[in-house]
C-alpha cells in the first residue's frame, strides 16, 4: 500500500550502528524528509540476479520520527503519505486523526505531507498515535481502510542532571581511615537513558579536596585524608557535580552541596592548664564547705570529654576531699573535717584528672590523664573561746547557803592573740536564777538554798565570750545534781482508815504501816518497830462494841534515822466494823442499829420500791396531760359545733330539706370574719370586709365555697398552720332532692339522673354511680 522510507532513513540506521555521533546527527538531517509510497509490485535484484517479488500491502512503514525542541521558522516535515489509488487528479483526500491531530500535527489533504506545528518535548510525551485514511474528495467515502502509525519524538540532550534531595548533610567520625564512606548522592536526568549518552552521568567533586573524594559512577563520597581532627576543623562544605554525556565536552551538568561534619572520638587526654594551684581556707569553715576548684581541659565532646578527679598523694588526704561537678567538669575540693590554723597552716595535695570513657582504637595514644599539685593555706580566723570539756557535771547539797561554790568551768581563746574570756549564764537556761558564775574565773555558785524534793537536777548553760575581737561566744552544758539532806519529817504515805472487827482477838495484826520509823505506846493498841521503815498495829484487848465507840483516833510519833533526826506525830483512824465468823466485814455504819428491830433490810428495799413506782406513775400521768394540745382558736361556750344537739324531729326523708335550718351550724363569730386566737393576743379588731358573706339560703354551693376559701386565704387572724375549715351549708333547692342518704343507691327510685352528666366534673362520681345502675337495669 505505502512505500517505505527512502535511502536517508536507511543510511541513518546504518550510521547509528557505526558511530553514535553519526546516529545522533543523522535524524536531525533527514527526519523531515520521510515519505511513504504505495506500489502494487516492487522488484529487487538479489546477489544472483534473480528477481524477488513482494505482495501488495497497505502502510509499509508504521512510524515516523521527529526531533524534539525544534525551533525552526517553518513547521517541521514529519513525513508524507501517498496512496496507490491517488491518481494525482485531486480526487483523493487524506485525513489525519488521533493524538495531536489538527493541533500539533496537520496534513495536506492533497499531497499527504504531515507537519508538526509546535515544538515537541519528549519528556512531556515520547510518542503520538495517529490514524491516516484516504477518502474520495467528492463523496468522502473511504478509498482504503484506515491505517494506524506512530510518531516518536526523538530525544536530544536538553535536560541537565538534577539532585532531587539536596543539599545533603553527612557525619563521619574524626580520625577515620582514608576511603571511609561518608554518604552517597544520586542525580537524575530526564533525558532518554536508552538513546545515546544524554542520561549517562558521571560524578566529580568541585569543592572539598583534598579532604574528600567521590566515585564517578556511583556518587559515593569517601574520606581522602587520614587523621582529620575535629578539634582542628569540624565542618566541611563539599560540592559534587553530575554531568551527562558520560562527562564529555558539551554535556549538561548539575551540582549539589554536601555539608559534612566530623563527629567526636576520645582522641585527646585531659590537661591541666597549670601544674600548681594555690588555695586557701579559713579555720572557721565547717566540714563540707568548698575550698576551691580546678579544671583539666579536654577538647572532646560528650562522654569522650568526661573527667574524674582524685587525690593520689599529699598530707591533706584525710582533711580534704575532691568531687567532680558534672555540669562544669571541674574538680571541687571540700573540707572533710575542720582545720586549725594554730595546729597546721598548710597542706599539699596531688590531684589526678583522667577520662572516664576510653576508645580502644586510640589507647596507644595515651595516657589519658594528667596531674597537678594543689597547695592549701590555712587562714587564721577569730574563733570563739573553747571550753576544756564538752560538758560539766557538779553536785551541791540541798539547803546549802547562798554563795556555795558548785564548781568551775574553764575556757580559753585558741587564737594567737589569746584574748581574755568573760563568763555568763544565759537566763533562758536558769530562769529562776538559782546560780551565778564569776565573769572572769568561771566559778559557779548558788544564789539561794536548793530543795532536792522540788527539783533534784538543774541543767544550765555557761557562755564564754572573747573580750575584744568580734565578741564571739561559745556555750557549754552544766548539769548540777542536788544532794539529799534530812530536812523532811517522816509521815504516813497514805491517810486511809483501819477497819477492825468487833470480835477481834488480842495480839492480832491490824495494819502494817510502810515507809515510817515509829516509836510510840498506846493502851488499846501497841506498835512493833521495824528496821525497814514499816510498823505493825496490834490489838491489846478482846473485842470492841460499836454501840459504845465505833471510831478510835490513835496518835503515832514517827522518827527517822537521818542526820539530824526528824520526827512527826500522825493520827491513825481506826473504825470498828461488824464482821461474820470468818472475819469478813459486813458493815461499818451505826445507822442500822437505830432502826426498829422488826424492820429488816428486805422490808426497807420493798418500801423504797413502792415509793419509786408511785413516783413513776405520777410523773407519767403529768407527762401525758402535758402532751395534750389545746386548740389555738378559742370558741365561746355557746359554739354549737362543740356540743351535741339532740332533737326528736324525724324528718321527711331524703327529699325533706326544710326540717332543719343548716345555718344554725355556722359559727356566729365566723360570720363576722373574725375568729379569736389562743396563741396570740389580738391587738385590734378587724372590721367586717365590704360585701360580707352571702346569706346561706340565697347563693349556690359553689359560690359559697369559693367565698369561704377566699376569706380563709386572706384572713390575717388565721392560725399559722393548716386547719380544717368547716362549712355548715348544704345548699338550697335541687330537683334531684337530697343526695345525703347512703341508701338512695339501693332504693327503687323512678327518678332520672341522666342530667347529672351535664353538671360537670364535680358531679361525675354521682353521674357514674346512678347512670351505671340505670344502664344495667336497661340491659337486663
Amino acid at each position: 500500500m505505502w512505500e517505505g522510507l527512502g535511502l536517508q532513513v536507511f543510511l541513518m540506521c546504518l550510521g547509528a550502528v557505526l558511530c553514535s555521533t553519526v546516529a545522533a546527527s543523522a535524524p536531525l538531517e533527514h527526519s523531515h524528509r520521510h515519505r511513504l509510497s504505495l506500489h502494487r509490485h516492487r522488484e529487487r535484484t538479489g546477489k544472483e540476479g534473480q528477481v524477488l517479488h513482494r505482495s501488495k500491502r497497505g502502510w509499509v512503514w508504521n512510524q515516523f520520527f521527529v526531533i524534539e525542541e525544534y525551533t525552526g521558522p517553518d513547521p517541521v516535515l514529519v513525513g508524507r503519505l501517498h496512496s496507490d489509488v491517488d491518481a494525482g487528479d485531486g480526487n483523493c483526500k487524506y485525513i489525519l486523526s488521533g493524538e495531536g491531530a489538527g493541533t500539533i500535527f496537520v496534513i495536506d489533504d492533497k499531497t499527504g505531507n504531515i507537519h508538526a506545528t509546535k515544538t515537541l518535548d519528549r519528556e512531556e510525551q515520547a510518542q503520538y498515535t495517529l490514524t491516516a485514511q484516504a477518502v474520495d474528495r467528492a463523496t468522502n467515502k473511504p478509498l482504503e481502510p484506515p491505517s494506524e502509525f506512530i510518531v516518536k519524538v526523538q530525544d536530544i540532550n536538553d535536560n541537565p542532571p538534577e539532585f532531587l534531595h539536596g543539599p545533603y548533610y553527612a557525619r563521619v567520625p574524626e580520625m577515620s581511615n582514608v576511603g571511609t564512606s561518608v554518604m552517597q548522592v544520586t542525580a537524575t536526568d530526564a533525558d532518554d537513558p536508552t538513546y545515546g549518552n544524554s542520561a549517562r552521568l558521571v560524578y566529580s567533586i568541585l569543592q572539598g579536596q583534598p579532604y574528600f573524594s567521590v566515585e564517578p559512577q556511583t556518587g559515593i563520597i569517601r574520606t581522602a585524608l587520614p587523621n582529620m581532627d575535629r578539634e582542628a576543623r569540624q565542618e566541611y562544605d563539599v560540592v559534587i557535580q553530575a554531568k551527562d554525556m558520560g562527562g564529555h565536552m558539551g554535556g549538561l551538568s548539575g551540582t549539589t552541596e554536601v555539608k559534612i561534619t566530623l563527629t567526636d572520638v576520645n582522641d585527646n587526654p585531659p590537661k591541666f592548664p597549670q601544674s600548681v594551684y594555690a588555695m586557701s581556707v579559713s579555720e572557721d569553715k565547717v566540714s563540707g564547705e568548698e575550698v576551691g576548684r580546678l579544671k583539666a581541659k579536654d577538647p572532646d565532646l560528650g562522654e569522650n570529654g568526661l573527667v574524674s578527679y582524685r587525690f593520689i598523694e599529699g598530707d591533706g588526704m584525710t582533711v580534704f576531699e575532691i568531687t567532680t561537678d558534672t555540669d562544669t567538669r571541674e574538680g571541687v575540693i571540700k573540707l572533710r573535717k575542720p582545720v586549725d590554723f594554730e595546729t597546721k597552716r598548710a597542706y599539699t595535695l596531688r590531684v589526678e584528672a583522667s577520662n572516664t570513657h576510653l576508645d580502644p582504637r586510640f589507647i596507644a595514644w595515651g595516657p589519658y590523664k594528667d596531674t597537678a599539685t594543689v597547695k592549701v593555706m590555712v587562714e587564721d580566723a577569730d574563733e570563739p573561746p573553747a571550753f576544756m570539756a564538752t560538758s560539766y557535771s557538779f553536785e551541791v547539797e540541798e539547803n546549802a547557803r547562798d554563795g556555795t561554790v558548785v564548781g568551775r568551768v574553764h575556757a580559753k581563746d585558741t587564737d594567737v592573740a589569746n584574748n581574755p574570756v568573760r563568763y555568763m549564764i544565759p537566763r533562758y537556761t536558769d530562769v529562776e536564777q538559782f546560780f551565778s558564775v564569776g565573769p572572769e574565773d568561771g566559778i559557779i555558785k548558788t544564789t539561794r538554798p536548793l530543795d532536792r524534793e522540788t527539783l533534784p537536777w538543774h541543767n544550765i548553760s555557761v557562755s564564754a565570750t572573747e573580750i575584744g575581737g568580734h565578741h564571739q561566744d561559745t556555750k557549754v552544758r552544766v548539769n548540777i545534781k542536788v544532794k539529799d539532806m534530812n530536812d523532811n519529817a517522816p509521815e504516813f504515805a497514805t491517810q486511809n482508815e483501819i477497819l477492825v472487827c468487833e470480835n477481834v482477838s488480842p495480839g492480832k495484826v491490824s495494819l502494817i504501816i510502810y515507809n515510817v520509823y515509829c516509836t510510840f505506846s498506846q493502851v488499846t493498841f501497841r506498835k512493833d518497830r521495824s528496821l525497814y521503815s514499816t510498823a505493825s498495829i496490834y490489838v491489846t484487848r478482846r473485842g470492841f462494841s460499836r454501840m459504845t465507840q465505833d471510831v478510835y483516833f490513835l496518835p503515832i510519833e514517827i522518827n527517822d534515822n537521818g542526820i539530824p533526826p526528824m520526827s512527826s506525830t500522825n493520827t491513825l483512824t481506826i473504825r470498828v466494823c461488824s464482821c461474820d465468823s470468818k472475819d469478813t466485814i459486813l458493815s461499818c455504819n451505826v445507822e442500822p442499829y437505830i432502826l426498829p428491830a422488826g424492820l429488816s433490810t428486805g422490808a426497807l428495799i420493798a418500801i423504797l420500791a413502792c415509793i419509786v413506782i408511785l413516783l413513776a406513775i405520777v410523773v407519767l400521768f403529768v407527762a401525758l396531760r402535758r402532751q395534750k394540745k389545746e386548740p389555738l382558736i378559742v370558741f365561746e361556750e355557746e359554739d354549737i359545733r362543740e356540743n351535741i344537739i339532740t332533737y326528736d324531729d324525724e324528718g321527711g326523708g331524703e327529699e325533706d330539706t326544710e326540717a332543719f335550718d343548716i345555718a344554725t351550724l355556722q359559727n356566729p363569730d365566723g360570720a363576722n370574719g373574725f375568729l379569736p386566737r389562743k396563741d396570740i393576743k389580738p391587738e385590734l379588731q378587724y372590721p367586717m370586709r365590704p360585701g360580707g358573706h352571702p346569706v346561706a339560703n340565697s347563693v349556690d354551693v359553689d359560690d359559697f365555697i369559693k367565698t369561704r376559701i377566699n376569706d380563709a386565704d386572706n384572713d390575717p387572724t388565721a392560725p399559722p398552720y393548716d386547719s380544717i375549715q368547716i362549712y355548715g351549708y348544704e345548699g338550697r333547692g335541687s330537683i334531684a332532692g337530697s343526695l345525703s342518704s347512703l341508701e338512695s343507691v339501693t332504693t327503687d327510685s323512678d327518678l332520672d339522673y341522666d342530667y347529672l352528666q351535664s353538671w360537670g366534673p364535680r358531679f361525675k362520681k354521682l353521674a357514674d354511680l346512678y347512670g351505671t345502675k340505670d344502664s344495667a337495669d336497661d340491659n337486663s
